[in-house]
């Protein structure tokens, strides 16, 4: 499959925005008329700079308002369709988008519509150039691109074509399966871009928030499978209006751009593979079926096939000064296991649950606690750790090896979008790690604790992460395409700082459970501070009983306040020993049809905390009525903690 974009995807200048494309791998681009018309590159410039980049100048975009007109305004607008013709011999194109008409139509008739783009194709003839006439779902008289491709065959002429845009056609809801009847040979470009289901006039939606393939919410495979099947070959090109793109870094934007249309590449391989037998072009009804694996003129590139992962295998936090943390896993029922023999971090564990502790400050960090805690790391049990890594990278994921040394397990690594670093790991039947053996004896850490006997049984019940704003797009696609994780319904929880989004991406079976969440950023003294933390949540069969001894280690739980518990009586009438019990330890409570939810927080360690969960019955949630209570308190120690330092400071 040819790949393409649009310039008018991504931020910066023309210039900037063809290297970076050549960084990501394009065959080739759309120029958008804008990025060349305020552009010092002259047309022979761009063109020289594509050879020399390695990719095409396929579709010179757009060519507004030119159809359904008087015959005054048709002379203006083939004079400067001329005009447009020539700078596209120029820059060595030739293929022009023109959009049905939107702000100067004013005859609805069809055969005058194909009299005039008759005429237009004639004059781009006598250039060399081909029209692709797309139907714009908010065009005034043409929005529909069944209605485009009949205007296209009254007209008849070799150099008239249309260009099938996803967003256009899906953003109406129109059935694709007509896609298939339409002669290969007249379908000129086509465009692809995904968005989420917005209940918002068609133009603000297409122009701000369309999203790449797999980050949002429409049937791009069904879409390409129809036009696969139609026999096109030529490019399949990204064209997205989104407003956090245009303000993210060009090259990232690029790359995940690509990402998305490998991604697009091999579901709608899959998509064809799984509808051949039912729907291909000419099929006759009560035929026999299609063959099961159909060839067709455009080849579709499949990657190195994935199971999803069975499990957490761990979670790493990395600090420069460890010592809180350690004694906030201690107080919890933590074990130590001790030290690596050639790194310097820890092992802990409950159970199946483990946390390795990275004593190894980032690069920069000028002194201990310099590096306050965070998360760094995710290890994830899968059935072949060097298969899932050559999918990852072959899907633009940067690689992140860690040394090892002779008889060491050696973990496949990349990173994810916000950093974080996803280790890809052998998983065992039992659930436990062999790396463990590369720890050697345990030494208690925690200062005037004692080292917790019988630990109880634990797992990684989800993780929550804290998405910066211009990649939470990127991460969603990220886990789908690399990880096989399949995202959830987003929701929005209230916090003092304004609406997070929370995005859960989970396997079928619930084993891993990721919730990627797009804070708000709160303003403070001209300077703009994250006010979401992330944390890690371990599920343990008895939360009461963990509480309490945590409490008795001197855990510091986040402290719920007393209406909280006044509205959950009055929500769910609990019984009031329960309902005192919940009060006593800083639980919070849930229920649905299906079951219980209880769980607690600790206090923030840098940017980290913990919470520990009971799931009872079949509850599947993360206890999202409760969320505002912790945002909120969260919110008030850490407003606290800033006015604190800034009294102090002056």
């Amino acid at each position: 499959m040819r790949t393409g974009i649009a310039t008018v995807c991504l931020s910066g200048t023309l210039k900037e925005k063809m290297q970076a494309c050549a960084i990501a791998g394009f065959d080739g681009i759309e120029i958008f008329e804008q990025d060349l018309v305020t552009s010092p590159l002259s047309p022979e410039d761009v063109r020289k700079m594509a050879a020399d980049l390695g990719f095409t100048l396929d579709l010179y975009q757009p060519f507004r308002d030119f159809d359904s007109v008087p015959e005054d305004l048709l002379a203006a607008n083939l004079r400067r369709a001329d005009a447009k013709f020539r700078l596209m011999s120029r820059l060595g194109m030739d293929t022009m988008l023109v959009c049905s008409n939107v702000a100067t139509a004013t005859i609805d008739d069809d055969g005058l519509r194909a009299r005039q783009l008759a005429a237009l194709a004639e004059l781009a003839g006598d250039h060399g150039v081909r029209v692709a006439y797309e139907a714009l779902a908010w065009g005034k008289y043409v929005n529909d691109y069944e209605h485009a491709h009949r205007l296209v065959e009254m007209v008849d002429h070799p150099n008239l074509g249309t260009c099938l845009d996803s967003f256009h056609i899906l953003s109406r809801d129109w059935d694709t399966a007509p896609i298939e009847d339409i002669n290969a040979e007249k379908i000129f470009f086509v465009q692809v871009a995904d968005a989420p289901k917005l209940s918002m006039d068609v133009l603000s939606w297409s122009r701000h928030y369309r999203v790449f393939p797999g980050e949002g919410q429409f049937e791009l495979a069904k879409f390409m499978g129809h036009v696969v099947r139609a026999g096109y070959t030529g490019p399949v090109s990204l064209e997205v209006f989104n407003d956090v793109f245009r303000q993210s870094d060009v090259e990232r934007t690029a790359v995940d751009a690509m990402r998305s249309l490998i991604w697009l590449e091999e579901q709608s391989a899959k998509w064809l593979e799984a509808n051949a037998a039912n729907g291909a072009a000419g099929t006759v009804a009560g035929g026999p079926p299609a063959p099961a694996r159909r060839r067709y003129p455009m080849e579709l590139t499949t990657l190195p096939q994935v199971a999803e992962p069975a499990g957490f295998n761990f979670a790493e936090v990395k600090a420069a000064d460890t010592a809180a943390l350690e004694t906030v896993l201690g107080q919890l029922g933590f074990e130590f296991n001790g030290r690596h023999r050639t790194k310097d971090v820890q092992l802990w564990t409950m159970g199946h649950a483990r946390v390795i502790i990275n004593e190894q400050a980032p690069s920069g960090s000028a002194a201990p606690g310099a590096a306050a805690p965070a998360i760094a790391a995710l290890g994830f049990d899968v059935d072949s750790p060097v298969i899932a890594s050559a999918r990852a990278q072959q899907l633009k994921a940067p690689a992140v090896p860690r040394k090892s040394q002779a008889n060491e397990e050696v973990f496949q690594g990349f990173a994810a979008p916000d950093s974080t670093e996803i280790f890809l790991c052998q998983g065992s039947p039992d659930g436990t790690a062999a790396w463990i053996n590369e720890f050697g004896e345990p030494r208690w850490f925690g200062e005037g604790l004692e080292v917790p006997s019988g630990g109880r049984s634990a797992v990684i019940d989800h993780v929550n992460l804290a998405q910066p704003w211009q990649h939470f797009d990127e991460a969603v696609l990220f886990y789908t395409s690399a990880l096989a994780l399949e995202p959830q319904p987003y929701a929005e929880v209230a916090s003092p700082s304004g609406l997070v989004r929370s995005q859960v991406m989970q396997t079928s079976d619930r084993a891993v459970r990721l919730v990627l969440n797009l804070a708000p950023l709160l303003q403070q003294d001209g300077t703009r501070h994250k006010t979401y933390q992330e944390h890690i949540a371990f599920a343990v069969d008895d939360l009461v009983a963990t509480a309490r001894s945590a409490r008795e280690r001197g855990l510091n739980f986040l402290q719920i306040p007393a209406n909280y518990y006044e509205d959950l009586d009055a929500r769910f009438g609990l019984d009031p020993a329960f309902l005192a019990t919940l009060q006593e330890l800083n639980l919070l409570y849930d229920r649905d049809g299906d079951g219980e939810f209880l769980h607690f927080y600790t206090a923030t360690v840098g940017s980290v905390f913990f919470e520990m969960v009971e799931r009872r019955g079949s509850y599947d949630g993360y206890g999202a009525p409760n969320a505002p209570v912790r945002h909120a308190v969260q919110y008030d120690h850490l407003h606290q903690l800033t006015s604190s330092t800034h009294s102090t400071t002056h």
